[in-house]
């Protein structure tokens, strides 16, 4: 059985993981009878929002123990991760991926990506194994790889113009496709950086897992 680390960044789209990316990403690894291995890094997320209104909530949270909301309690701590012990890695989007795995939102092109992240995602690559990366979570894959990766956020202009100056071959695609780069093992996705309703989002979702682990070595 092949065992996926899936890396999640908080519960919610607005501060942290995208839900129904996350859960979609769960349940084809579960289908294709994967593992998924979950994990968060345990510290503060950079903002709360309230996910009914909208606004930011004066409250702070933790990126670990929100995550854990959406894997039933089943998670560790990103810096646990071994790289050695899983065959690939897929990291869905939502905000969180640009506050608390990274800080795209507010840094754009000068981001940082969590240390913890870039070592596990580096390790893998360096071990020829595959990564998916959501919505957009492709963002950082310039920061980790440091190398020209072909990826996508979908069609956004503004946002293709900042990942090409960041080192990247953005490829525009429609919500239900994926961009494989081959050379590098590299699967993206638009999902609901495109998708008006969750049957969009899983059809590029379930894609980018299939492709991930045909990809495994």
């Amino acid at each position: 059985m092949k065992r996926v680390g899936v890396v999640l960044s908080g519960c919610g789209v607005y501060d942290g993981s995208e839900i129904h990316e996350a859960v979609i990403t769960l349940l084809a690894l579960a289908r294709a009878g994967a593992e998924a291995v979950c994990f968060a890094p345990d510290k503060p997320q950079a903002d709360v929002i309230n996910h009914l209104t909208n606004e930011p909530a004066i409250e702070g949270r933790n990126v670990l123990v929100e995550a854990a909301r959406i894997t039933r309690g089943v998670i560790a701590p990103l810096e646990k991760a071994d790289a050695s012990q899983l065959d690939a890695l897929i990291v869905p989007g939502g905000f969180g991926a640009a506050k608390n795995l990274s800080n795209f939102a507010s840094s754009g092109t000068q981001c940082l990506v969590d240390s913890e992240l870039r070592r596990l995602a580096r390790e893998l690559h360096a071990q020829g194994k595959p990564l998916g990366f959501i919505c957009i979570a492709p963002a950082m894959l310039p920061k980790i790889l440091d190398m020209p990766v072909r990826l996508t956020i979908g069609t956004d202009i503004d946002l293709a113009e900042m990942l090409e100056e960041m080192g990247a071959e953005h490829v525009p695609c429609p919500v239900e496709d994926i961009v494989v780069d081959e050379e590098h093992k590299v699967v993206t996705t638009p999902a609901y950086m495109l998708a008006t309703r969750i049957d969009e989002a899983a059809t590029g979702i379930e894609k980018l897992v299939s492709r991930v682990l045909d990809l495994c070595a």
